[in-house]
């Protein structure tokens, strides 16, 4: 195995685990109804069911990444989530949530990043629309 390609891995892993990580350590919050998680999505309109449903795709999403086989599908999801997270910090919530000096909003760009950045470099794992993969009689 040479240099670059090791390299690559190691980063493709820096990035996994960074994105699986920070959305695995939010779960607690989600699913004890923290007061800063509560207030999140009382304040969007998603108070319990948004706060749970996020939660359980959160989980998904972070086993997913960490699964080789099943990573890009895993960094679409996370992508997809923190797209919305980061929506909603900039249209309803605020860069700044309940003096956290912006730390939910870092978290969510953080975790954006990771996953856009693994979704662009194995973007070829995901399988190609109207492909043929068999012959008909």
């Amino acid at each position: 195995m040479s240099t670059t390609t090791s390299t690559k891995k190691i980063a493709l892993w820096v990035l996994k685990t960074i994105a699986a990580v920070i959305m695995l350590q939010t779960l607690y919050f989600k699913f004890t109804a923290a007061p800063e998680s509560s207030y999140v999505f009382s304040t969007i309109g998603m108070e319990p069911w948004g706060r749970i449903g996020t939660g359980v795709m959160e989980l998904i999403a972070s086993v997913l990444i960490l699964l080789p086989a099943t990573a890009v599908y895993g960094a679409a999801m996370g992508l997809a989530l923190m797209s919305g997270a980061l929506f909603f910090h900039i249209t309803r919530l605020g860069i700044e949530v309940q003096n956290d000096k912006g730390l939910l909003f870092a978290y969510a760009l953080i975790v954006w990043i990771c996953c856009a950045t693994l979704l662009l470099v194995q973007r070829h794992r995901l399988p190609k629309p109207f492909t043929k993969t068999h012959t008909t009689a």
